[in-house]
């Protein structure tokens, strides 16, 4: 069995601990929480997206999400409006103050990444990227595969879900 420091759950999660932070930074600037972010960052994106393809892509439970959509919601960055062709479809769209959100917290966090891709070469980067995107797959042979895009589908791992992104 592998050393428990070096297991992969806690390395990812000691991964996790040294990257947030910076970004932590910014969500607390603009009063938000991690969960909200997601949500955010996903919409900026893709405005529009269904509530329960919001739920898979940002790994944030459905009845978990209710409540993220609701402070959203009341911040006004975010309305809800039924399909017009399922009625039993939600879905969530970013407000002007949302997208105008976007314009202010963008820089703070490409400023981010940029001091986080400072550790590795480019090449190592896209290393990364590409093993994780392995691993999301379902192991280390799996082809590369796309993951983060808003609705692809989406493995989660039970000891990594409440982990902010």
């Amino acid at each position: 069995m592998t050393p428990f420091a070096r297991s992969l759950p806690m390395m990812l999660y000691r991964t996790l601990d040294a990257v947030m932070p910076a970004f932590r930074a910014v969500f607390a600037r603009f009063d938000l929480t991690e969960p909200q972010w997601r949500v955010l960052r996903v919409l900026w994106e893709r405005d529009g997206t269904p509530v329960v393809e919001l739920a898979g892509v940002t790994l944030i439970p459905a009845p978990s999400l209710v409540g993220v959509l609701d402070r959203l919601q009341r911040a006004g960055l975010v309305e809800r409006r039924p399909s017009s062709r399922d009625r039993r479809q939600v879905h969530v769209h970013l407000t002007a103050h949302g997208r105008a959100l976007e314009k202010r917290v963008r820089p703070l966090v490409d400023a981010a990444y940029a001091r986080l891709e400072d550790a590795l070469a480019p090449g190592e980067w896209r290393a990364l990227y590409d093993a994780l995107d392995r691993v999301c797959a379902g192991g280390a042979d799996a082809p590369p595969a796309k993951v983060a895009r808003a609705g692809a589908p989406v493995r989660r791992a039970a000891a990594f879900r409440g982990r902010a992104s």
